[in-house]
């Protein structure tokens, strides 16, 4: 089946808005509020004894023992910590993801989190590196410091960073520092993240198109408005104003005039009330710009799994040949978390569709030459 895109356009916009009322405290977030409660996380019945997962030194000043919240579902690669200097003299931790199954040519996903997320935390949620041992990729997890944000939120509505700056380099620093240690294929490095983390993915792959292959963004709010934390809060719940989404597309191109497309996959939950639908909208608009797509998507329907199993889901897909381009997952009932996730930390919704999987699926198509 297929449709023009106006009228996917026009579905996407009429996308439900209902609140999410367990995630509201990140709107709260975004607007810098005194320090929150820590997220609850629920333990599961039965304790399973956390497991190492190997035990070699990532820098020459990584620790490396596994982190505690990996209490259950322990992928069996190598879980490794490690820092780079960040700016004003303080340094950014990260962890990393060596699967057993392959051991050269390792693709990479980046995985940024979401505010009041630790990276460990983002990595449980997700079972990113469960998916990641199946197909052999190498996971690394930069963490926000506490120090930049008191909720550790990725500060993706900064002009300065949206122009390549503030955090960027950091993160870049960390890609480059994993590509010089471990036998990582250059031609296939991703990014990826939720809500602010997914808005800091797409500004560290717009900023750098020639290192990343392809930007997969779950619940992130539209690239290039914003500008301050009452910007923000305005963004994610209406999207950027006017004419601002295709202006800042515009200014991407002027800063790299040979700039390659950006393969995308956008998820987003129908009942999400934190960053609402549409922001999924208008960065479907800027990804087809900025990918030269145009004119029809093919839509499949994914009805409700068995027993709830998965949420029944649209999937708009805009091809180049038989290559998938843009992947827009509209989710219906999902609010403000990850499609598939592990339902033991916040921010995590157990019905599927598994957004990690798909992430990793849509990956596997891409490449830089």
């Amino acid at each position: 089946m297929k449709v023009k895109t106006g009228k996917l356009m026009s579905s996407l916009l009429r996308a439900g808005t209902r609140s999410a009322k367990l995630f509201v405290a990140v709107s709260k977030a975004a607007a810098e509020a005194a320090a929150p409660p820590k997220p609850k996380t629920r333990k599961r019945k039965a304790a399973v004894k956390p497991r190492a997962t190997g035990g070699t030194r990532v820098g020459a000043s990584a620790a490396v023992a596994p982190a505690p919240e990996f209490a259950s579902a322990v992928a069996p690669g190598k879980w490794l910590s490690s820092h780079v200097p960040a700016a004003g003299g303080k340094r950014m931790n990260y962890w990393l993801y060596l699967p057993n199954s392959r051991a050269e040519n390792l693709p990479l996903v980046v995985m940024l989190h979401g505010c009041q997320q630790t990276a460990t935390q983002f990595a449980q949620g997700t079972r990113m590196n469960l998916m990641a041992e199946e197909v052999g990729h190498a996971v690394v997890y930069p963490q926000q410091l506490l120090s930049s944000h008191p909720q550790r939120c990725w500060k993706w509505y900064d002009r300065d960073t949206q122009h390549g700056g503030g955090d960027v380099p950091t993160i870049v620093g960390i890609v480059h520092r994993v590509m010089t240690q471990y036998p990582v294929d250059r031609s296939r490095i991703y990014i990826a993240g939720i809500s602010a983390g997914a808005g800091m993915a797409n500004i560290v792959a717009l900023n750098h198109p020639h290192l990343f292959a392809a930007v997969g963004l779950h619940s992130g709010p539209v690239f290039g408005a914003g500008h301050n934390t009452l910007g923000a809060l305005s963004v994610m719940k209406n999207g950027a104003p006017g004419m601002r989404p295709d202006l800042a597309v515009q200014e991407i191109l002027q800063r790299h005039p040979e700039f390659p497309g950006m393969p995308a996959i956008l998820l987003q939950g129908e009942g999400d009330g934190v960053v609402h639908p549409i922001n999924q909208a208008q960065l479907m608009r800027q990804s087809l710009q900025l990918n030269r797509l145009a004119g029809l998507a093919k839509i499949t329907h994914k009805p409700r799994g068995r027993g709830g199993s998965r949420n029944a889901h649209q999937l708009h897909e805009f091809y180049e040949g038989r290559k998938p381009i843009l992947r827009v997952v509209q989710i219906e009932q999902l609010e403000h978390a990850w499609s598939g996730g592990d339902p033991a930390l916040s921010f995590n919704q157990r019905a599927g569709p598994d957004a990690s999987r798909m992430m990793l699926e849509f990956f596997r198509h891409h490449q830089r030459v």
